[in-house]
């Protein structure tokens, strides 16, 4: 089974045509629909989570399998077809592409509202909603800008959160994917599934490999602000902007200097990270230091701290700690089902079987002609 990650596509240009977009509202609805009466509304959001029946999904309802639009436009079509029938379903969609996902906090807060839910509990969703963001952007430094997040949640305060990200110099998106169940620490391998034809070089705060990176960046903003400058001062006097960059090895009597070397470090995202003055850094870490979080967590949920301020703290802790972070991908090769010769792993014929028989069931109870549910059915068996 996969289990964590994230899924990338390729880039769409154009619009989707008004006609498609209003079948997929349609069908995608009856889909829904039954699903939340057979199943009730944490089991959509629970597969709505999973990147494989996502991929599912958006196949049956016709967009390109793909195509980064067959996010965008799905969620998009959901968030449509229930229009109206929120509280009825109990299930909610927040957000969305652009400019609408900055709407989602508010959006949660309506609907929250709306269904009475108590505050603390709007509170946990709008915060889970953010920190997702904010782990997607600045903890994953894999190149994507985050550009998509729609957030799913029950009456009952089940969630998931499906984000995209674009990177315009390979053309391609990549989705990430979050279900509220299988997340034991926001900061710490927190993604649900993983669909990926494409390894990026990254620093990838959120792996098991990275905990001491992350533990020594807490340390830092714990102690004090000046103590915090003389180690940035250290990596501004030993870098370069252009080519080089000098390690600091711990644990000696006397500090050793070594440079890292691109034929090892060629993917190494600070080879020309630019360590001159910088005000508004050093203004967030003075107030990361007087906020002094107890935790990585609180540290990142803090407002101002982006992908550079961690990559700083990540920086020192590397060069002067010794505390590296992965700078492996968390995305893997995969398909949805594997692939008939071999690659990545032979098709998983179980997993396969389940999500066509899950679909067949759904789509039985659908009121669709014969041939349309055969029509479908042999689209989603085509599907790997």
């Amino acid at each position: 089974m996969i289990k964590r990650g994230i899924a990338t596509l390729t880039l769409d240009t154009g619009e989707c045509p008004r006609w498609l977009f209003e079948k997929m509202v349609k069908l995608g609805g009856q889909i829904l629909e039954i699903i939340v009466q057979e199943y009730g509304p944490d089991e959509f959001v629970a597969r709505i989570s999973d990147p494989v029946w996502f991929q599912s999904l958006g196949t049956v309802v016709a967009f390109d399998w793909n195509a980064s639009g067959l996010t965008t436009i799905l969620t998009a079509a959901l968030k449509e077809a229930i229009r109206g029938k929120e509280k009825q379903l109990g299930l909610f969609v927040c957000g969305g592409k652009g400019k609408t996902s900055l709407k989602t906090p508010d959006e949660i807060v309506h609907w929250g509202e709306k269904i009475a839910l108590p505050n603390k509990n709007i509170s946990n969703l709008v915060y889970s909603s953010r920190i997702t963001a904010k782990v997607d952007s600045s903890l994953v430094q894999d190149g994507y800008q985050i550009y998509h997040h729609a957030f799913f949640f029950s009456k009952n305060g089940a969630w998931g959160v499906i984000q995209q990200g674009m990177n315009p110099q390979n053309s391609t998106a990549r989705r990430y994917h979050w279900f509220s169940d299988k997340i034991t620490d926001f900061v710490c391998e927190p993604h649900t599934a993983i669909i990926s034809p494409l390894i990026v070089p990254c620093i990838n705060l959120t792996a098991k490999e990275s905990e001491k990176t992350r533990k020594i960046s807490t340390e830092l903003v714990q102690s004090s602000f000046s103590g915090l400058i003389k180690d940035i001062q250290i990596l501004r006097k030993y870098s370069s902007k252009t080519t080089k960059i000098v390690a600091i090895k711990s644990g000696q009597q006397e500090l050793v200097f070594a440079e890292f070397k691109n034929t090892e470090f060629y993917y190494h995202p600070v080879i020309e990270e630019d360590f001159s003055k910088s005000r508004y850094l050093e203004r967030i870490l003075a107030k990361l230091c007087d906020y002094k979080p107890e935790n990585y967590e609180k540290l990142i949920a803090i407002e101002g701290v982006g992908p550079k301020t961690v990559r700083a703290l990540s920086l020192v802790a590397e060069l002067i700690y010794n505390a590296p972070p992965s700078y492996i991908d968390p995305a893997r090769y995969s398909f949805a089902h594997g692939g008939k010769d071999g690659t990545p792993y032979p098709v998983d014929r179980i997993t396969y079987d389940n999500t066509i028989e899950f679909f067949r069931k759904v789509i039985n109870k659908m009121k669709l002609s014969a041939g349309e549910k055969n029509t479908i059915l042999k689209k989603l068996q085509r599907f790997r």
